[in-house]
């Protein structure tokens, strides 16, 4: 059996969460996934060793869609610094390629335990603002392209759209939270894009997947949140510019101490 009539509703909540928080839903879609995905008959060829990979491929598709929605929303109020967005470019391009090559390689449970243990380090971070101060600014673009790089390959493994790893680097250069959050929801798009091809090329030669997969990517649950996830997302960004920024913090954090503690309970 599957739950095709659970994608839906779990779209909405994601295009939220990318909306609000700027995380393009990855951190959030990714446990719902695993969870569904896992819950299916053998019959539907469901592949038990890369169940995380189809999670995190899929959930990663769609990214660029929430991405957008988000990032529309955002710009509209000024949210979104593209100096920085273009400047990561080239490095967000070669990092997730690189990432979701190699993720296929990796056994699924070692690669759960690096998603849960990365979103602990993100949530705490957050959580206890824990921001050295300085008057720190942005590196330039050679700087942005490196650490575009860094950010897409271990956000590439966690489906996050990097805004785990980005807005804390942002908030640490002094760019201000709110306007953290759109622009990492701009950097989700190229991001989303470029690990999503390489996710299907690793799929490819993996082995036998469900009906209707490209590579790792399972189109059915594609198809069916991304339409509710673009139509939420800028609700959620339109609460995140009207928000305190500590309690925009907070719920992020809080969020993501949720998912990790999903993630870790699921390994048992």
């Amino acid at each position: 059996m599957e739950y095709w009539w659970l994608y839906p509703p779990i779209g909405a909540v994601v295009g939220f969460m990318a909306g609000l928080l700027g995380i393009g839903g990855g951190m959030v879609l990714v446990p719902i996934l695993l969870f569904v995905f896992g819950s299916q008959s053998p019959q539907t060829g469901f592949p038990p060793e890369h169940l995380m990979h189809m999670a995190l491929a899929t959930a990663m598709a769609t990214i660029p869609f929430t991405s957008a929605a988000s990032v529309c929303a955002h710009h509209a109020r000024g949210g979104v610094d593209w100096r920085i967005v273009t400047g990561m470019l080239p490095g967000l391009a070669f990092g997730a390629v690189l990432a979701a090559l190699v993720a296929g390689k990796v056994p699924g449970r070692p690669l759960a335990i690096f998603f849960a243990a990365f979103i602990l380090y993100a949530a705490t971070s957050m959580f206890f603002d824990l921001t050295p101060a300085g008057k720190r600014t942005l590196p330039g673009r050679a700087g942005l392209a490196v650490v575009g790089s860094i950010v897409s390959f271990l956000a590439s493994f966690v489906a996050a759209g990097a805004a785990f790893m980005t807005i804390p680097f942002m908030a640490w250069c002094n760019v201000p939270l709110k306007r953290a959050v759109g622009t990492a929801a701009g950097i989700g798009f190229p991001l989303g894009v470029a690990a999503s091809v390489g996710y299907a090329i690793a799929g490819m030669r993996a082995g036998p997947m469900p009906d209707w997969s490209l590579g790792f990517i399972y189109l059915p649950a594609l198809l069916l949140i991304v339409p509710p996830s673009v139509l939420v997302a800028p609700l959620g960004a339109r609460v995140s510019q009207r928000m305190p920024v500590k309690h925009l913090r907070m719920v992020f954090a809080l969020t993501l101490y949720g998912i990790a503690l999903r993630m870790v309970i699921s390994l048992w």
